[in-house]
Formats: structure tokens, C-alpha cells, sequence
């Protein structure tokens, strides 16, 4: 596994771009693979016949990917906590994630022993872990300050790589990083002045979230190229999904599934809008513009979330937030052209 390559992110927690593990999640640019069905290829239509609405495709699942910490902090206003509120957007994904693990493994290989082990690690660890952590952190800071933590994901990829696989890291590299995190620590450093907050908590559980995402790039690389990726994301997020609804059950009585409508009516939305439907408009774009593209596309995520907050949410739009988002897009730009 080699953790260089920049790619769009498939995945339900995140939605920014990543340093895929091999480069094997994702299609080769160029090529039209049938999803579903790994190594099988058609021929490459017109580049320019399907430029635009490709392009379309990861807008649209990235601004969607995005709403996600916005439902959450319009669902945390009505009283619900994480354990609830993920337990119930897991309930209404995974039907959809099912059927798509179903889906994408028709005529493929059969899954051994072993790789229901390893899809089930990288579901607790991609999609649960990930995914509760955000969304315990979300209730500690602004929409913003999760999105562009969560946007260092291929910082945390690099490090894991030069950590577990002794990967150089380049001077430029380094550059890359500083660059973003100074954008972070802005952000981080004005929402720590807001009274009666817990900003460095909320950071520290969505830095764990983004760590453990990482960790499930890093070791996913041998399984997609098993048995593809969208497989792996519909077996690995109803494993996750499952481990959610277990989570509520040990955790909390039955009673606490008295939530307000709108709880119920947010985490519709969450878990179809914001969580299942970005993931086929992500591959769907990987498709006709490749990987590449579509992850550069993917930086309109962090403008998307900015903008949503402040127009839906109320947060604040400052200079120190405009400040932090510049550098950290610039960062990772910066790393994935001097990858």
C-alpha cells in the first residue's frame, strides 16, 4: 500500500479529499469501470461529453457531504445527544448501504472469513468510530472549525504513512502541512475566546475523528482492491452502522428514542441527503473525471459548510475564519501538487 495518492473520498463521515491508500479505492483516470465490479473496464467516452456533468456530480456530493454537521448541530437544538442522534441516522442508512453492499458484490468474488474480519475492523474504525466522534465533537464547536479539521485527512494519511511504512516526507511536504494547520490553530484560536465553550474538547474528539478515518484509508488498501469500493463502503458502513444501533441499546434505555419530529425528520435527511446519496454522486463523478478532479472539486466542501453556517445556523463569519479556511485549502492544494 502506498498512502500518496490524493483521491476523492467516498466515505460517509468526511467528504474531503484524502490520501487513498494505494490509490486502488478509486478508478484510474481515463477509464469508465462498472461499479461494482473491480477491474472490469469500457471504453473511455468523449472527455468533454462528460466533463461538465461529472464536474456537477462532486459539487453536489461535496456541498452534500457538508450538510451533514449542519443537520447535526440543527438536530442538538432540540436536546438529543450523539449516541441518539447517530443511532437513528444509522438506523435509516443502513437499508441503503445494504443494498448497495449487495449491489456492487453481484458476480463478484465471495467474501472468505478473513474479509468479513477486516470489514468489520474498518467499519468500527472508518465509519463508527469516525462518525461518533464527529458528531460528539460537533456538539463542543463550530460547523466550520469540524469541516476544515476534518479537510486535514491526508495530513493525518501522511503521517501514518512516514509513521507505520516509512515513507519520506518531502521538505515541500512540510511546507504543505505547516500551512495548514496554521490555518487550523487561527480558526481554533478564535473560537477558544467565545465564553462557556469547550473548544479544545470538540476539536480533540473531531481530530480523533479524522485520525481514525485515516487509519481506515491506510488500511483499506488491499481489500478494495479484493473487492472494490463501492463493496467495501456498503459492507464496512451497515457493519458500522450495526455497531451504532448496538451502541444505543447498551448505552441508552428504550426511552430515549422519544425524540422531537424533528430529530426524526433531520436524520431522514441526514442519512439520505447527507450520507448515502454523496457516496454514489462522488463515484459517479470519479467516473467521468477521474479521481484527481473530482478531489480538487471536493475544496468547495469547506466553502459550502461555511456558507450553510452562517446562513441556516447563525455562526459567525469572521476575517480569523475566512483567514483559517485560505490556508488551509492552500495547504492542501499544496499537498497534493508537490505529492
Amino acid at each position: 500500500m502506498r498512502p500518496e495518492t490524493i483521491a476523492a473520498d467516498p466515505s460517509v463521515p468526511n467528504g474531503a479529499p484524502t490520501l487513498a491508500a494505494g490509490a486502488a479505492a478509486l478508478p484510474a483516470e481515463g477509464t469508465r469501470p462498472v461499479l461494482g465490479r473491480p477491474g472490469t473496464r469500457t471504453a473511455s467516452p468523449s472527455a468533454s461529453a462528460r466533463v461538465w456533468p461529472g464536474l456537477a456530480l462532486a459539487m453536489a456530493g461535496s456541498i452534500a457531504f457538508s450538510g451533514k454537521a449542519i443537520i447535526v448541530k440543527l438536530a442538538y437544538r432540540y436536546g438529543v445527544d450523539a449516541v441518539t442522534l447517530i443511532a437513528y441516522r444509522m438506523l435509516f442508512a443502513l437499508p441503503l448501504f445494504a443494498v448497495l453492499a449487495w449491489w456492487a458484490g453481484r458476480g463478484n468474488v465471495r467474501l472468505r472469513q478473513r474479509d468479513w474480519a477486516v470489514v468489520t475492523g474498518l467499519g468500527f474504525s472508518g465509519y463508527y468510530l469516525a462518525s461518533f466522534l464527529d458528531f460528539a465533537g460537533l456538539a463542543y464547536i463550530t460547523a466550520s472549525l469540524e469541516r476544515l479539521i476534518l479537510y486535514l485527512n491526508p495530513t493525518f494519511v501522511l503521517a501514518i504513512g512516514a509513521l507505520v511504512f516509512k515513507r519520506k516526507v518531502t521538505g515541500r511536504q512540510i511546507v504543505a502541512l505547516a500551512v495548514s494547520y496554521c490555518g487550523v490553530l487561527l480558526v481554533f484560536g478564535h473560537e477558544v475566546s467565545f465564553p462557556g465553550t469547550s473548544t479544545a474538547l470538540g476539536a480533540g474528539l473531531v481530530f480523533a475523528s479524522a485520525l481514525s478515518y485515516a487509519a481506515y484509508l491506510v488500511a483499506s488498501g488491499e481489500e478494495v482492491r479484493r473487492i472494490g469500493a463501492l463493496r467495501l463502503t456498503g459492507l464496512a458502513t451497515s457493519v458500522a452502522c450495526l455497531f451504532c444501533i448496538a451502541q444505543f441499546i447498551v448505552l441508552r434505555p428504550m426511552l430515549a428514542l422519544a425524540v422531537a419530529p424533528q430529530v426524526i425528520w433531520l436524520s431522514v435527511l441526514n442519512a439520505t441527503l447527507c450520507t448515502f446519496a454523496p457516496v454514489l454522486m462522488v463515484m459517479m463523478a470519479i467516473e467521468r473525471v477521474g479521481a484527481s478532479v473530482a478531489a480538487q472539486t471536493g475544496m468547495i466542501g469547506p466553502l459550502s459548510t461555511i456558507l450553510m453556517s452562517v446562513i441556516i445556523l447563525g455562526e459567525p463569519f469572521t476575517g480569523w475564519i475566512v483567514a483559517g479556511t485560505v490556508l488551509v485549502l492552500a495547504g492542501i492544494w499544496l499537498l497534493a501538487k508537490w505529492r
